[in-house]
């Protein structure tokens, strides 16, 4: 009977500790990758949206 009462605190407390287990995180997103990038050139906006002049793209060049 002694032996009995031992196994059986022992697998109750085995499954106490079991049941204490963090399920595990969800992964993280990926970052965006232009996070902290240089802002584009004005020649290639230019050259992206197909316009003949630079101008709307710096607006700090005024002449």
């Amino acid at each position: 009977m002694k032996s009995f009462k031992f196994y059986l605190a022992t697998i109750i407390f085995s499954l106490s500790f079991a049941a204490c287990a963090a399920p595990p995180r969800p992964p993280k997103p990926p970052k965006h990758p232009r996070h902290g990038a240089k802002p584009m050139p004005p020649g290639q906006a230019k050259k992206i949206y197909g316009t003949k002049s630079a101008k709307p793209f710096a607006p700090g060049q005024n002449k």
